[in-house]
């Protein structure tokens, strides 16, 4: 039941040394696209958004919504249950999610020097030595953010995370896949009862931590022979409540005999934590007026209700396109693309989203054309901030009984 696990940069022999293992192992391959196919069946999110974790690029609302996070969550539990089976290898991004303290892991880095994986990027891409220096970048950026999320390490290659580290440009692959062979007999990477019983601990840990992100919380969580610590790496005002409520939902996992909460090194950080509301909206705001739309922001977080901003209807529409906002407020009169003008683009290419005019500007004949364009309310400048937020949630429940 040894397990190994293949990290690797792009253009770095990857492929063949992979198919050379399970051709001399007979292993179980599991990849990336494996284990977030699990998670999003688990989960009930589309995989592609369980797969936008491994990217670098942090939608503008994961402050609010961690999404990013959740979907960490339910990777580390589809992980540990896959990591059930028999004689697995494991390659890409989730490996890593596999804790150090499991033995019966053989750990395996895959890098090459520059230059010769531009040279193959080139070849196997047929593409520029510019444009493969900024692809093979792209995607070590992926890599190192999603290391340092983990372990907060710059170097995605960093030895201390492997057990052995092997630079394809030098080394054949037969002897990289000889080394692993032989290694799989030693005595150290076998299954042991007390891996094993840490590797159960793993899927209970994983258990806890997606019932807590069900309920909008993120926060780290360990656990040994049904005793769960909870780590809180952000501030929080009332320390205490917070602590409570995180106690009450995890004892409510079954298998769990005591709840214990501790605030990590993050949590003296200039940071503030938030649970998130699944109730609430991903809220775009449309306004070229910054004092106002800025102060607007500020108004609705004191709501719970956070959003991003864009100060132009083609920076918006860029927006919409990215990070997938459920409710948007637009202004009409903007320089540019104006708010008509944006609606009618939002409305075609994205008529989930729902759109609600906040202009002072309008006339009745405005007001006319917007809600035949599909606008879901029309406001005037200035608002009551309780009838915004009201106009919000029931533009998010119109959202859900959509899906229903």
């Amino acid at each position: 039941m040894s397990v190994i696990t293949i990290f690797s940069g792009t253009f770095c022999r990857k492929e063949a040394v992979f198919d050379d293992i399970l051709k001399k192992t007979g292993y179980s391959a599991v990849t990336d696209h494996n284990v977030a196919a699990k998670a999003a069946e688990l989960s009930g999110m589309s995989e592609d958004k369980i797969r936008g974790a491994f990217s670098a690029k942090t939608s503008v609302f994961n402050k609010f919504t961690h999404e990013k996070e959740r979907s960490v969550a339910w990777l580390r539990l589809a992980m540990a249950e896959l990591l059930a089976g028999d004689n697995l290898l494991i390659e890409g991004f989730c490996g890593m999610l596999i804790p150090r303290e499991i033995s019966h892991v053989l750990r395996i880095c895959l890098i090459a020097d520059m230059r010769s994986r531009v040279l193959a990027a080139e070849k196997e891409r047929k593409v520029s030595e510019k444009e493969a220096n900024s692809l093979i970048h792209k995607y070590d950026e992926d890599r190192a953010a999603w290391v340092y999320s983990l372990f907060k390490l710059r170097d995605p290659w960093d030895a201390s995370l492997y057990d052995a580290v092997f630079p394809t440009d030098k080394t054949p692959v037969p002897f990289i896949s000889g080394f692993i062979e032989e290694n799989l007999r030693s005595e150290i990477i076998k299954p042991t009862d007390l891996s094993q019983k840490i590797a159960a601990d793993f899927i209970f840990a994983a258990n806890v931590e997606v019932a807590l992100a069900k309920e909008g919380h993120i926060v780290g969580v360990s656990a040994r022979d049904g005793a769960v610590t909870l780590t809180i790496n952000k501030h929080v005002l009332m320390l205490s409540r917070l602590e409570e409520d995180l106690k009450t939902i995890a004892q409510k996992v079954p298998g769990v005999k005591s709840v214990e909460t501790r605030v990590g090194k993050g949590y003296h950080q200039t940071d503030v934590y938030r649970k998130y509301d699944f109730e609430l909206p991903k809220l775009l705001l449309v306004d070229d007026e910054r004092e106002f739309v800025q102060t607007l922001s500020e108004r609705l977080l004191i709501r719970d209700m956070g959003s991003a901003i864009a100060y132009d209807g083609e920076s918006a529409l860029d927006l919409i396109n990215d990070d997938e906002p459920e409710v948007m407020i637009l202004d009409l009169k903007m320089p540019g693309i104006d708010g008509i003008e944006v609606l009618k683009r939002v409305k075609k290419s994205r008529p989930e989203i729902e759109v609600i005019i906040l202009t002072g500007h309008g006339s009745e004949a405005d007001k006319d054309v917007c809600m035949k364009l599909g606008a879901f309310a029309y406001l005037q400048k200035p608002v009551n901030i309780d009838v915004l937020s009201q106009t919000l949630k029931q533009a998010k429940e119109k959202m859900k009984q959509r899906k229903c």
